[in-house]
């Protein structure tokens, strides 16, 4: 029997407190931007929300750049909610830009996979630094993309390995569900667009790191989401790791990331070399 993919995939219909818990998202990445060392509205395009703010270690320990990408089924938020996610990674040395990108009905999905791939390069050609690519929800989606995504496709003054490793925080890496749900009113995802967007079906980036993590309280699809990414691309010569976090919903999994000593920063420093 096929899952009711509507309530499957409705966070906020599954977590009533949700709306507390993104105002404080806001509240906590404001203070963090009044209190680090950064650099905000770096633009890599010409949309005006083509940009990602830069937050740096005080010193760094690295030898990688977290590039970390919000979510918001590709149609809501910005950077300014998730300042306080780079805190961690941050306070073990590593610096974090955190992006963002045209939103959906204005710009189609395969758009915002363009655009991210053009952050990515950006980054690159500005600290060149490898990248961890971080993203929460639809920027897990972004984030597997990335580290699958062929850089010389891009520019081929790119290097193949442009982004060395993934870290998905309860990501979609199937969208053809996402067609059957209210989301698609905004998304306007065909079956064929779906799968082109799926970073499932993309040829495995083998060799690399593809980390799955998901709320363990979060619905079934979500965890099948991550784990059925890690199985195939794990057959497929990719590093992959699959983690539940328990008791976590789709808004408190990323509780972790603000905490230096959370297993989530240490899990990212470790990816950036730190």
């Amino acid at each position: 029997m096929q899952p009711d993919y509507e309530t499957e995939y409705n966070n906020r219909a599954r977590v009533p407190e949700h709306p507390g818990i993104i105002a404080g998202w806001a509240a906590d990445a404001a203070a963090y931007r009044a209190s680090a060392f950064c650099e905000l509205g770096i633009s890599y395009g010409p949309s005006a929300r083509q940009y990602y703010d830069l937050f740096k270690p005080q010193v760094t320990k690295g030898d990688a750049l977290v590039l970390l990408i919000h979510g918001g089924y590709w149609q809501a938020l910005d950077p300014s909610f998730g300042s306080h996610w780079a805190r961690g990674a941050n306070l073990r040395g590593v610096p974090v830009a955190v992006a963002g990108y045209d939103l959906c009905p204005q710009v189609e999905l395969g758009h915002i996979v363009w655009e991210m791939q053009q952050a990515a390069a950006a980054l690159w050609r500005q600290y060149n630094l490898p990248i961890v690519a971080a993203g929460h929800s639809a920027g897990g989606q972004l984030a597997a993309c990335l580290l699958a995504t062929d850089w010389k496709n891009v520019d081929p003054d790119l290097p193949d390995q442009l982004v060395r490793a993934a870290y998905g925080i309860s990501g979609l890496y199937n969208l053809k569900p996402l067609t059957e749900t209210s989301l698609n009113k905004a998304l306007g995802l065909t079956m064929e667009s779906a799968e082109r967007e799926s970073p499932l079906f993309w040829p495995a980036p083998s060799g690399l790191t593809m980390d799955a993590v998901v709320g363990g309280a979060e619905s079934d699809e979500y965890l099948k989401q991550s784990r059925r990414l890690t199985d195939v691309w794990g057959l497929e010569g990719v590093r992959t790791r699959y983690e539940e976090i328990d008791g976590a919903n789709h808004f408190t999994v990323l509780a972790g990331l603000p905490d230096p000593e959370s297993a989530m920063s240490r899990r990212l420093a470790e990816l950036a070399g730190a």
